[in-house]
């Protein structure tokens, strides 16, 4: 068997169509590691933001919270139910109301935004709900606190600062919070009664959020909720829900793949030309190999092997180079809501294994019909080229 080293000083010798063969497969790599991490990121935020005891009401056949609005005494009447999750304050539960107001952004662009009025136990249904900044907004004050991914981005969203939406609703920033990834990360939350009365829609909630106290009433909470005559709404698994909202992660996803897949092609003719070049500079030396004593078979794995160290070098390089994405997020279009959404970037396995199955490919099938050629040369024919 031919060792490795061999493979490896070809590849120093050859530096130059080395290092611009690494350098293209690793473009390609990253490029298809960004999509996926795009993809990865939505999903977990879309993941994070459903506790499997957690239910959300809304007015039956409706399919998101913006068109899910129905009656505020409605409303009062489920956190009364038993079955709930209750703590030292009270129920695990809370009514919750939503706008989608047009904010400008620093660059002057304008977006529209999610505005959320909470009540206290809003707090306890978000997984890693933290202030980072300042301090959590006072009832009735005209207070809010924003986001820390949208602070950053918007027009009076930073700390002491002031969000103007049309001529009514005007609310000071007084904090900034994370909520582990979640979707609340691309909202800004006031009070419930603040935002009732600044869009003038007292009376009227968007949804109920409610914690069940365990699997069993999870179930009775369901049950009672869709088929008991006073209230008659959809009570949805907030799994479930969030599920529903993932349209952009499978759009993200397809065209990920269909990029990822152009791209392995693009990848597996660069490495096959630069081993067929290789080949055809060292015919001579696969003939001197083959008088040596190798067999078909070794110059084969020769040649597939340093196929795929070229491509595990591009690969690697390209994964290395998305890492630093993971600091950075995005703001894209939530097509439910018609509101900015923010995504962070994340690079977990699932995307790695995506890395490591493209370089395969492409060092596998790259490298393949020039091992090829390279084993059918007759050894004679092999020590006469120039």
């Amino acid at each position: 068997m031919i060792p490795i080293k061999y493979n490896v000083r070809n590849l120093r010798v050859r530096w130059k169509t080395t290092l611009m063969t690494v350098l293209g497969t690793a473009l390609l790599v990253a490029s298809s590691c960004i999509l996926f991490g795009l993809v990865e990121g939505l999903e977990h935020s879309l993941k994070v933001s459903g506790d499997p005891l957690d239910l959300i009401v809304l007015r039956k056949g409706a399919t998101a919270e913006t068109t899910g609005g129905f009656e505020s005494k409605k409303a009062d009447e489920l956190l009364t139910l038993n079955g709930i999750l209750r703590d030292g304050d009270g129920p695990v539960a809370a009514k919750e109301l939503l706008n989608i107001p047009v904010a400008e952004r620093l660059s002057g662009a304008f977006n529209n935004l999610i505005l959320r009025g909470v009540e206290p136990a809003s707090r306890k249904l978000r997984p890693e709900f933290k202030i980072v900044a300042g301090r959590d907004f006072e009832s009735g004050k005209g207070e809010c606190i924003v986001s820390q991914s949208l602070a950053g981005a918007y027009k009076g969203a930073q700390v002491g600062g002031q969000l103007v939406f049309g001529e009514k609703e005007k609310y000071r920033v007084v904090g900034l919070f994370t909520a582990g990834g979640s979707s609340a990360e691309s909202e800004i939350w006031a009070d419930l009664k603040d935002v009732e009365r600044n869009t003038g829609r007292d009376g009227s909630v968007s949804c109920v959020q409610i914690r069940a106290a365990g699997p069993a009433e999870f179930d009775q909470l369901r049950k009672e909720i869709e088929d008991g005559a006073q209230f008659r709404l959809a009570a949805k698994p907030e799994a479930e829900y969030f599920a529903t909202q993932s349209d952009a992660s499978t759009f993200f996803k397809a065209a990920g793949t269909l990029i990822a897949v152009l791209l392995t092609f693009g990848a597996m003719f660069a490495a096959a030309n630069t081993m067929f070049s290789a080949v055809k500079s060292r015919t001579r030396e696969i003939g001197t190999m083959r008088a040596l004593g190798f067999s078909r078979s070794d110059v084969l794995l020769s040649f597939l092997g340093e196929s795929l160290l070229l491509s595990l070098l591009g690969g690697g390089l390209g994964l290395l180079a998305t890492l630093p994405m993971s600091l950075l997020s995005i703001e894209t279009m939530n097509g439910n809501t018609f509101a900015s959404v923010n995504i962070n970037f994340r690079f977990g396995y699932w995307v790695m294994a995506v890395a490591l199955s493209m370089t395969l490919v492409m060092g596998l099938f790259g490298g393949m019909l020039p091992a090829l050629r390279a084993v059918r040369l007759e050894v004679i024919a092999a020590l006469r080229e120039l």
